[in-house]
């Protein structure tokens, strides 16, 4: 970036961020990005396309000065996989890191400070990450990361809404015994209990319309072929666009995983990770995406999103609005992951012809005037 003339620095939270500036010194900024990270056998777009195209926006400007400055976001971590909370370089940006979250560790005992420190930064300057009253709103591009693009044959949708989401996990304990001498009714199977109620998650998940459900990772200990487990942990994902109807389905399986250990003999507890309610994207964004995608020749299309984005989180604090690419296939969180040629080439287009119209707004005028 820093060719382009772009101020580039790493804040103490990971986040790699780079300042174009405006015509006009200290205008106020439009942030555009998404995350850095990734999960563990991974595609090559799910984030950082949304980064790439930041930055090649940059690049279509040629130099040219708009009334507000860009500020490129390369989220350092936003998939929750290795500390098990997910977006915490966006938490930075909205004044959410917090001490509890900083002491949350890896499996490897690493607490989040720490990491941080191991990369040469200093988490106590965490608070000079946040936003300041000079932002006018974030942007982000990003695959869709499921089949609904592809099957109404469109390159691009206006995201409405991000899906709530609750993240937890659930222990159940029974006792550990010897595979052959035991038998089937006198055991207390950690497994055989969460086995049961992961098939009532898929069923609960079937009879909601809209709502998805997902166990993701059991780890069971001791984890031998010929020792009964004594303990079982699961992770539960669940989604729904209605904070209720996700809110009700969680409480339900909680009560069903303590009815099958009651009946079993084992207990269960549960830990929640994360419990983000479903997230409006800004009316007016949402507005000039539309006016953008018919400039490109693109039929309009309007969509949920069943992943969570940071954009979800930055809407806390800021307006919000995204994207969404098709993805061939569906497919996402996997190396067949793809993205076609022609469609980040609309999504260009798309994002140079909405820059355009917010430099010519009225209403954004406004907004640039207030902040």
């Amino acid at each position: 970036m820093e060719p382009l003339g772009v101020h580039v620095r790493v804040d103490a939270a990971g986040n790699l961020r780079g300042l174009y500036s405006a015509a006009q010194p200290h205008a106020p900024r439009l942030l555009i990005g998404s995350h850095l990270d990734t999960v563990p056998n991974a595609g090559a777009y799910d984030g950082i396309l949304g980064v790439v195209l930041a930055v090649a926006l940059l690049e279509e400007l040629q130099g040219r000065r708009l009334p507000f400055s860009i500020e490129v976001v390369g989220f350092s971590e936003e998939e929750g996989v290795r500390f098990g909370t997910a977006f915490i370089g966006s938490r930075a940006l909205v004044g959410r890191l917090d001490q509890e979250l900083l002491d949350a560790k890896d499996a490897q005992g690493i607490s989040v400070r720490k990491a941080l420190d191991n990369f040469g930064l200093n988490p106590e300057e965490i608070p000079q990450a946040e936003l300041g009253s000079d932002t006018l709103g974030y942007l982000e591009f990003h695959i869709e990361q499921g089949p609904v693009l592809e099957s109404v044959s469109q390159p691009l949708a206006v995201v409405e809404a991000i899906a709530g989401q609750s993240r937890l996990e659930f222990t159940f304990c029974g006792s550990a015994n010897h595979a052959g001498t035991t038998p089937m009714h006198l055991r207390c199977d950690a497994i055989a209990g969460a086995a049961e109620w992961i098939g009532i998650v898929e069923r609960v998940a079937q009879e909601v319309p809209g709502l998805v459900a997902t166990v993701g990772k059991i780890e069971a200990k001791p984890g031998a072929a010929n020792v009964i487990a004594g303990e079982a942990r699961l992770t539960l994902d669940v989604r729904h666009s209605s904070d209720e109807i996700r809110t009700l389905a969680v409480e339900d399986l909680t009560r069903q995983a303590q009815g099958i250990a009651t009946r079993r003999g084992l207990t269960v507890r549960e830990n929640t990770l994360l419990s983000q309610r479903a997230v409006a994207m800004d009316p007016f964004f949402i507005g000039e995406i539309e006016q953008a995608i018919l400039k490109t020749g693109c039929k309009l299309h309007r969509m949920v999103s069943g992943a969570g984005h940071d954009a979800m989180i930055l809407a806390e604090k800021v307006p919000a609005a995204m994207i969404f690419l098709r993805t061939p296939g569906g497919i996402s969180h996997d190396p067949a992951e793809s993205v076609a040629g022609a469609d980040v080439e609309k999504a260009i287009e798309c994002g140079l012809h909405l820059l355009d119209q917010l430099a010519s707004s009225p209403e954004f005028h406004k907004r640039i005037n207030r902040a």
